[in-house]
């Protein structure tokens, strides 16, 4: 189970490991088991399972089943009421945990929300990686991979006032690419803080960006990126 914030590299990390490892991926989309047809959704359940044993069958080394988003379905089984759907989601739930426990080959869940995901599931996986948040030496690399025109000083800025992801940076660097193709010059500083501010929709205020056109970008520490 590799778990954490969004853009954090759950999903590259299989891809890695696929690729490390020289192993063929089966990547299950598990929102898409959620058939609106009653009854359905428990075979389509079943069928991703058989039809990994069948695709395993074919390969060479054992492939990766790759439930991405897992706690669309792995979420804390409800009790104490009854319908259709609750009587379903459980049902799914409980041939899961079933197929789970049974399960030979490899098998890697990602969630964002740990914390959702009902206990029976979180003893069924031998390995429960967190990935964190990158450090801000990591950030200052990742923006300066992303934006190599950046300075020291803008790069170490935005390291420091935004808790970004690495996905989150990914979006900003994409973002300043396209406004540079519509707009023809180069992005500013301030246009590149107000794509942060977007990006975090308005959540993350900084008092050291207060005032920073007023050369005090001096104040800030160097960071040191060598090992």
């Amino acid at each position: 189970m590799l778990h954490g914030f969004p853009g954090t590299g759950k999903t590259e990390s299989v891809l890695q490991i696929a690729k490390v490892t020289n192993r063929n991926i089966m990547k299950v989309d598990i929102s898409s088991s959620r058939s609106v047809w009653y009854g359905e959704s428990e075979k389509i359940i079943k069928r991703i399972f058989s039809d990994y044993k069948s695709f395993a069958k074919k390969q060479q080394k054992t492939p990766i089943l790759f439930i991405n988003e897992a706690d669309a379905i792995l979420s804390k089984r409800k009790t104490g009421t009854s319908s259709n759907i609750v009587d379903t989601e459980n049902r799914i739930q409980n041939i899961l945990l079933e197929e789970i426990e049974n399960f030979k080959g490899i098998l890697i869940i990602t969630t964002n929300m740990a914390n959702n995901l009902d206990t029976a599931f979180e003893r069924r996986f031998l390995f429960k990686i967190e990935l964190k948040r990158p450090s801000i030496i990591a950030k200052f690399e990742i923006w300066k991979s992303k934006m190599p025109s950046l300075t020291f000083e803008k790069v170490e800025l935005l390291a420091k006032e935004f808790n970004f992801s690495g996905g989150q940076i990914d979006n900003i660097a994409r973002k300043n690419e396209i406004h540079e193709i519509i707009h023809g010059t180069k992005v500013n500083l301030k246009t590149l803080i107000k794509f942060c501010e977007e990006e975090t929709l308005g959540r993350q205020t900084s008092k050291t960006l207060i005032g920073f056109n007023k050369k005090n970008s001096n104040s800030f520490m160097k960071v040191s990126c060598t090992n």
